[in-house]
């Protein structure tokens, strides 16, 4: 990682002062208070590995407090704060929750106000994660702000591994393969929220919540040709075999359900006169068919005729003088 800014540069006067405007102007708007302002010590170091931001922190003991303010004065808004410790305790405060990181564990803080405090020297390696990709697995960020990831769960110790690996030797990557890497470990962070959030919730709650989440999913992105079990899976981040299981504990499949979903709304769009410009095969495209003999097969299936016919029949009996 490159060195962005070390207060053993400075003097020794002037070091807090310099640390808090870089911090400041580098990575985001924060107060800083320093438990001992003339001897305060830290090194600041960064990377870029594809898209990901990442910078670590080696600092003696302060209170970082992201307030209404400074979180006005940032435009990183589209990611999540990520902290991976690597020495020391820290202290974490968002969302009605406070929680205790010590070594090896990890805390995940969004945009919002919120504190993270150390009590004495610690290093901390902050991720700048991809708001939507996490959302889009997992829910609200409010369901596991400031929720520590142990030490004693294998997948955080697997997260902190890869990362304190990646940033060692991420400077001899391929930009693709740096890009691949990011992904890897995105996924795996996810896989460490959500092993985190199946200790907090009922079991049978918790599957429930999953095809909740699931059955959004499908809804979002019915139109995506790609849809598939597996992809639905990775999604909401748990393994294809557990929501398989999860569905037929609802009474569901799920390929049927996302067919099912797809040739409900192509049903719709077909009888709804808005649509009328578009041709079956476009139609069938955007609910996402590649294949219109596919689409013919399945749509006549369930509906009894031809998209064709079910189109003329549906749109001649809303509009019989059209």
């Amino acid at each position: 990682m490159r060195t962005l800014f070390s207060t053993a540069d400075e003097e020794p006067k002037n070091s807090f002062r310099r640390w808090r405007e870089t911090v400041f102007e580098r990575i985001v708007p924060v107060e800083l208070t320093a438990a001992n302002p003339e001897a305060f010590q830290g090194t600041m170091e960064a990377a870029e590995i594809g898209p990901l931001s990442i910078t670590r922190l080696t600092q003696s003991a302060i209170q970082t407090e992201a307030t209404a303010e400074t979180i006005r004065r940032h435009g990183k808004h589209d990611t999540l704060n990520v902290a991976l410790v690597l020495s020391g305790e820290v202290a974490s405060s968002q969302d009605d929750r406070t929680a205790i990181q010590h070594a090896g564990e990890i805390v995940v803080l969004d945009r919002r106000p919120a504190i993270m405090t150390t009590r004495s020297d610690s290093q901390t390696l902050f991720i700048e994660a991809p708001r939507e990709r996490l959302e889009r697995a997992l829910g609200s960020t409010r369901r596991y702000t400031a929720l520590t990831l142990g030490a004693d769960q294998a997948s955080t110790s697997l997260v902190t591994t890869f990362f304190t690996q990646l940033v060692r030797t991420y400077a001899g990557l391929p930009s693709d393969t740096a890009d691949q890497m990011a992904a890897i470990g995105i996924d795996l962070l996810i896989a460490g929220i959500a092993e985190r959030l199946a200790r907090e919730t009922p079991k049978p709650l918790q599957g429930t919540l999953i095809v909740r989440r699931a059955m959004a999913y499908i809804e979002a992105h019915f139109g995506d040709p790609s849809l598939d079990p597996a992809t639905l899976a990775a999604a909401v981040g748990v393994s294809l075999r557990y929501l398989q299981q999860l569905f037929r504990g609802h009474e569901r499949n799920i390929a049927g359900q996302i067919w099912r979903r797809r040739l409900e709304i192509a049903a719709q769009r077909l009888a709804d006169p808005g649509y009328a410009h578009l041709t079956v095969g476009t139609l069938a495209y955007g609910c996402g068919f590649s294949d219109q003999a596919h689409f013919n097969r399945r749509f006549k299936h369930r509906h009894g005729l031809p998209p064709g016919e079910y189109r003329w029949r549906s749109l001649n009996a809303t509009h019989p003088g059209g």
